[in-house]
């Protein structure tokens, strides 16, 4: 049987109609030969049956627990046959061609290893996260001091998300986003894909970093390859999902600032919760913000420090 050009992994947990959508895009929008792979992690929503009956054709992994986001790529992977791997969550929609356009793009820049594309909103509007810049002690120490807030679209205050450029033209970055993210199967084995102790969050930051240490990778991301990404937009800020992703930066910090910068950086960055609990009080008290739960999020990151200051690899 002759391997297609694309293994397309999507993992589902709990967002059947989303995921669905999500698989008639790539069906009516990439004319690539691909297979389709899709892991649902334990869904207690009718996910795995309703996938099952709508695309008979995908594989589908109905697992009994729920692996996360990187344990699940990673063995889902493990059954692609694809020169390329592209990983696309369950709360997306392919636009014009998208997939199509990325792998031609890959194509055409093998030297990047890792490629990626831009993100709308649900209402089409911008959503700027398919991609950073990696941490440094530079941008942590804008991000605690409040800096990025202030000028979110200073190329120098808010290093880290690229602020200022508005993604409409192709660039190498650090890091490309797990939400559509495009490297080759040869590639993924020789880095054995996500490391497992980034449960979620984290895992395509690392990833790309080892990429760039192991394999000189130079990732880029074009515009061409435009998809929609609901959860930016529609997941509200959790105290748990904040706490997961502390655990997650933690451990980056600890992993990939310099040995030298590594004290100072983590104690600024382990300063960032108390730093905006803070920040949001104040601006409550002088009613700029007003109905937001923002501060007392803040607070209980800040109180559940414990949990995440060890980093991620402690709690696998």
């Amino acid at each position: 049987m002759t391997a297609p050009a694309l293994s397309i992994i999507v993992v589902s947990y709990n967002t059947r109609e989303m995921t669905l959508e999500c698989l008639r895009s790539i069906h009516a929008e990439t004319r690539a030969d691909f297979e389709l792979i899709v892991i649902d992690n334990a869904s207690s929503d009718g996910s795995a049956e309703a996938i099952a009956a709508e695309f008979p054709d995908a594989v589908l992994m109905a697992e009994t627990d729920n692996h996360g986001f990187a344990r699940a790529n990673n063995i889902a992977a493990k059954r692609a046959r694809g020169e390329y791997v592209l990983l696309l969550n369950p709360d997306t929609l392919v636009l014009d061609a998208a997939l199509d356009k990325l792998l031609a793009f890959a194509r055409t820049h093998p030297q990047a290893r890792i490629w990626g594309g831009r993100t709308l909103y649900g209402d089409r509007s911008l959503n700027p996260s398919s991609c950073w810049r990696r941490m440094s002690l530079w941008n942590i120490f804008c991000r605690t001091a409040g800096l990025t807030g202030v000028f979110p679209k200073s190329d120098l205050f808010n290093a880290e998300a690229y602020g200022g450029w508005d993604r409409s033209t192709e660039r190498q970055v650090d890091i490309v986003v797990g939400c559509m993210f495009l490297m080759t199967r040869a590639d993924w084995e020789v880095l054995d894909g996500f490391d497992p102790a980034f449960v979620m969050y984290g895992e395509e930051a690392d990833l790309c970093l080892r990429a760039q240490e192991q394999l000189n990778a130079a990732p880029r991301v074009t515009p061409e390859a435009t998809i929609v990404h609901y959860g930016g937009a529609s997941e509200k800020v959790r105290a748990d999902k904040m706490v997961r992703l502390m655990r997650a930066k933690t451990e980056l910090v600890r992993r990939h600032i310099p040995a030298w910068q590594r004290p100072l950086a983590l104690a600024l960055f382990h300063g960032w919760p108390l730093s905006r609990s803070l920040a949001f009080a104040l601006l409550n008290r002088l009613g700029l913000k007003k109905g937001t739960d923002s501060a007392a999020t803040w607070r209980e990151v800040w109180a559940r420090r414990a949990e995440w200051k060890a980093g991620s690899a402690a709690h696998v």
